[in-house]
């Protein structure tokens, strides 16, 4: 059977956990901050976790190397 390939985009948007979840950081935190709230800004420094089966069943078809 072919190697499967990595979505790229996908692979630098989004890490596997030892456990196997899928963890990434969430977006707006580049730019316009000055309208931001600072409570805001501290939560979006978190890494978050997907929520979702139909995400992570997505997400794991686009990284087929990272441990199940």
């Amino acid at each position: 059977m072919a190697k499967l390939k990595t979505h790229k985009g996908t692979a630098k948007r989004f890490k596997l956990t030892k456990k196997g979840k899928i963890k990434y950081h969430p977006i707006g935190k580049s730019h316009l901050l000055t309208g931001k709230r600072p409570v805001r800004l501290r939560h979006l420094r978190k890494a978050k976790i997907v929520k979702g089966k139909k995400n992570k069943k997505y997400l794991r078809r686009l990284l087929p190397y990272g441990k199940s």
